[in-house]
């Protein structure tokens, strides 16, 4: 089957989007990215913060509530509705749900070919990371780094720790077809 699209999962400061950028050089058609930062930062102001919308606490934890949810489902099914009418996506997830997370996309997905790509960073690397970016709660990143893989499978998994994102995206790109 064709890969249409490709996910990747993967905690804060794994390297995601570095992978993303490298992915969009070296695979030899255009890909469109999207990232769940997008989402989010698409999202009204009203709603960060919020029960119903995504509050980051002071530990680095994420919650998120009942319209984060809606909202969620539609940005899912708008990434899908472009795949479907002939694009190729690239999407940079933090399935904070584990499995949950991956099942949702699968059910949205259905029969479009994918690519499932775990991003992998030890997680005193991506706390580093995190903390070097400055935009991140601290914390973030190390609660995250193990949590978002747990029940999830993956076609194929790449670790940023000591790997560069070209490496990365250069392995990626090999397992799509």
């Amino acid at each position: 089957m064709t890969t249409q699209v490709i996910i990747l999962n993967g905690g804060s400061s794994s390297g995601k989007s570095g992978i993303v950028r490298c992915l969009q050089a070296v695979l030899p058609d255009p890909w469109l990215a999207f990232g769940c930062d997008s989402f989010v930062d698409a999202l009204p102001a009203k709603m960060q913060a919020s029960d119903g919308g995504i509050v980051f606490a002071a530990d680095g934890e994420v919650s998120v509530g009942a319209d984060f949810r809606a909202l969620e489902v539609a940005w899912t099914e708008g990434i899908v509705a472009m795949a479907r009418a002939g694009a190729r996506i690239i999407v940079d997830d933090v399935f904070l749900g584990g499995p949950a997370s991956q099942q949702r996309w699968q059910k949205a997905l259905g029969e479009l070919g994918v690519l499932w790509v775990g991003v992998r960073c030890e997680s005193a690397v991506a706390a580093g990371r995190e903390v070097a970016r400055g935009d991140r709660i601290q914390g973030m990143a190390a609660a995250q780094a193990d949590a978002v893989h747990q029940g999830v499978r993956y076609d194929l998994e790449v670790d940023t720790t000591h790997t560069e994102s070209l490496v990365c995206a250069r392995t990626i790109a090999a397992h799509v077809n």
